[in-house]
């Protein structure tokens, strides 16, 4: 876990004055620390029952489609307004700093399909419960969430009670 934490960098006042984000670009550019991260992720999901992986916008892409090669299951991609091709059902959630949108297409999660929702970080958990909205308002069942990184302090797991939820760095 330790050699995850150095590959992963900081980058101060990013996206705005006072975040430190947490930049997983040279973790993918590692061939082996990705190997690990994927497997880290994969490993409490190898005896769960679902049927799709849900990646959200865009890194949550990368991790699940890593993840649904692992496990043998499908993906489908949750993205911003307007980059999906076909009719698609969309939901807006709040965030701590205003509000947003998300789509899907409409026939990706057929009714009581189980999904895993994939992201690389789980921050204050906004976008997480609108994802897990979207699933469940086209019929799905979230079974559980997997994250690589769990910004503790921001309490993101709070909007995420009653949910299954893992992560494999924790930063307090």
């Amino acid at each position: 876990m330790d050699e995850l934490r150095r590959i992963i960098r900081d980058v101060p006042d990013f996206p705005q004055k006072g975040i430190v984000f947490k930049d997983i670009t040279p973790l993918l550019a590692h061939p082996e620390a990705f190997r690990k991260a994927i497997d880290l992720m994969a490993e409490p999901l190898r005896n769960r029952e679902f049927d799709l992986l849900v990646g959200i916008e865009s890194r949550g892409f990368i991790f699940a489609a890593a993840l649904a090669y692992a496990l043998g299951k499908g993906e489908v991609p949750v993205r911003k307004p307007g980059k999906l091709p076909a009719k698609t059902v969309e939901i807006s959630y709040q965030l701590e700093y205003g509000s947003d949108r998300l789509e899907m297409h409409e026939d990706a999660i057929r009714v009581g399909q189980r999904v895993v929702i994939v992201d690389d970080v789980l921050a204050t958990g906004g976008t997480a419960r609108g994802v897990a909205s979207l699933v469940e308002k086209v019929g799905g069942e979230v079974e559980s969430f997997s994250f690589f990184i769990e910004l503790d302090f921001l309490k993101g797991r709070e909007k995420l009670r009653g949910y299954d939820v893992r992560s494999v760095l924790s930063y307090r």
